[in-house]
């Protein structure tokens, strides 16, 4: 069975810190693996072992173009969207950018070699709009792009790795976005269109996993409404921003992009499924909101914000229209659906990307005197981690972003629920450590709380399965520390840790313990004595 009623977050807390400084005191990689092996064998029941998921089932890592590859002037690529932000003073937390990032342009190879010691069967990365055409469809195709890519999709099937690619990642061409706003304008949508047939003709006769958009709901929040992505657009009281309007134009954006969505789609299913044997869909991030306190009003905040994250773009696609509690709270500042629209949409998806992280509580601010969370957008609730100070899981690395197992299950099955069981894919879950440039890898790579996360997580994720949630794949989220964005190199998501100066690669602890566990380890709750002998 699985343990349900977890230890208090700060017990548990300091409890593993004891043990890594005890571990650490041995002096070897060796007393850091029994440590966390006697910790797995006290705090879990639950054996969690790779048989317990279907044979075909997707076990990956992922990563994305802008925040790998770097090379961002070469083999003419031309700017996009991050490559002008990140150069603009103030934007990024350490003053960093993705000009070099992990040279991954140069050295995918070295990484394609690093995913195939993990042992894992999938990756999924994405391709970079600007490579591909750097002026959209106002120019020629860029060759150099496509034979990029088609060496990375050649070189992960020749190790037995099935690619699972995501169109678009945050990056669009700077062009796109200096000609006619981008994102705001519904030019965007015969761009991006042209963007997707392009990569259907270029890659579709091996890539079998497309993802159109990752998270749109990020996207629009961070870059319309609270102004830390590009363009930067907000107001008050959202953000500080010279232009924006963040009670209206987000909901443009999300807009484009669920038609945008919508059009790759169609494409695929007229001109290409038959022939290619694809499948396409969608990535959302989706935090999992729990009630603050069991009333009424909080409850109803909850699916509020659920309402206001994830339903603002899958409802649309499944149920044509966006959720009812959208349309009572935003009125007229919120787009319709054409009968041409609604024509579109029916084409729907294959499955449903998730990235999940964490969860947090959400307060009803309609009857209730709270402060509005910013980051929730327009759902009038509060969200917070703490209750009655006790902090919904342990901190991460990321600000506001707690360990919260139990949250990936919630949300693997609410969505079973609310979307009739289409497939779903695990397309991001990750755990972040704090980086400065001072920190050497000695200080990284014993990351036993990464395993620690993600061991619990694949528990509770395999726990929504035996419930019949269909859930077919898991991709760890990061392969090698990245630029993660606003906050540049200070956040470290790696299984890999990645010195930026030399480019050097070292696996972490996490890198080892997944790597048991892919291949089929009997002691994969936590790292046992078999990985002590093997590294």
């Amino acid at each position: 069975m699985i343990w349900k009623n977890e230890p208090k977050a700060e017990l548990r807390a300091r409890e593993s810190e004891k043990k890594l400084k005890a571990a650490r005191a041995m002096g070897s990689i060796n007393g850091l693996l029994l440590i966390l092996s006697l910790q797995f064998f006290v705090s879990n029941v639950y054996c969690l072992h790779r048989s317990q998921f279907n044979p075909s089932f997707l076990f990956g890592v992922g990563t994305s173009s802008y925040q790998i590859e770097g090379a961002y002037l070469e083999d003419n690529k031309g700017l996009s969207n991050w490559d002008v932000f990140s150069h603009i003073e103030g934007n990024i937390k350490d003053g960093s950018n993705g000009d070099i990032a992990d040279d991954y342009y140069h050295r995918y190879l070295e990484d394609i070699e690093l995913m195939t010691n993990l042992g894992v069967n999938s990756y999924r990365f994405s391709i970079s709009w600007s490579r591909i055409l750097p002026k959209g469809r106002f120019g020629d195709v860029n060759q150099a792009g496509i034979t990029f890519y088609n060496k990375v999709i050649n070189a992960i099937l020749a190790r037995g790795i099935e690619p699972f690619v995501t169109i678009n990642h945050f990056d669009i061409p700077q062009e796109l976005l200096d000609r006619y706003g981008a994102w705001l304008s519904v030019e965007i949508r015969k761009d991006y269109g042209h963007f997707a047939e392009v990569c259907f003709k270029a890659f579709g006769d091996r890539v079998k996993y497309w993802t159109t958009f990752n998270e749109p709901n990020s996207v629009t929040k961070l870059g319309y409404m609270i102004g830390s992505y590009p363009p930067g657009r907000c107001s008050q009281p959202f953000g500080n921003c010279t232009y924006g309007n963040s009670s209206l134009e987000p909901y443009i954006v999300g807009h484009n992009i669920i038609l945008s969505h919508a059009m790759a789609v169609d494409i695929y299913r007229k001109y290409y499924k038959a022939k290619q044997g694809g499948n396409i869909g969608i990535t959302i991030a989706a935090k999992w909101f729990e009630p603050l306190r069991n009333t009424t009003a909080d409850i109803l905040a909850a699916k509020r914000a659920m309402a206001f994250d994830q339903h603002w773009f899958l409802d649309p696609i499944f149920f044509g229209d966006y959720p009812s509690e959208m349309h009572q709270i935003l009125g007229p500042n919120l787009p319709t659906f054409t009968s041409e629209d609604k024509y579109l949409l029916e084409a729907k998806l294959d499955f449903i990307g998730i990235n999940q992280y964490t969860a947090t509580y959400a307060q009803d601010c309609i009857h209730s005197s709270c402060e509005i969370d910013i980051s929730d957008g327009n759902a009038l609730v509060y969200t917070t981690a703490d209750r009655n100070g006790q902090l919904i899981g342990t901190t991460t690395g990321l600000p506001g972003f707690c360990a919260v197992p139990w949250g990936i299950e919630k949300v693997v099955m609410h969505m079973k629920e609310r979307y009739n069981n289409t497939p779903m894919y695990i397309t991001e879950n990750g755990y972040s450590q704090v980086s400065n440039s001072s920190m050497t890898a000695a200080d990284f790579v014993s990351d036993i709380e990464r395993v620690n996360f993600i061991h619990d997580y694949l528990t509770y994720l395999n726990s929504a399965i035996r419930k019949g949630a269909n859930v077919r794949g898991y991709f760890a989220w990061t392969l090698i520390d990245n630029f993660e964005w606003a906050y540049g190199l200070t956040l470290r998501f790696g299984l890999h840790h990645v010195d930026f100066k030399t480019q050097d690669r070292t696996p972490r602890l996490s890198a080892k313990w997944y790597s048991n566990f892919l291949k089929g380890s009997k002691i994969a709750k936590g790292v046992g004595s078999e990985l002590s002998s093997e590294y």
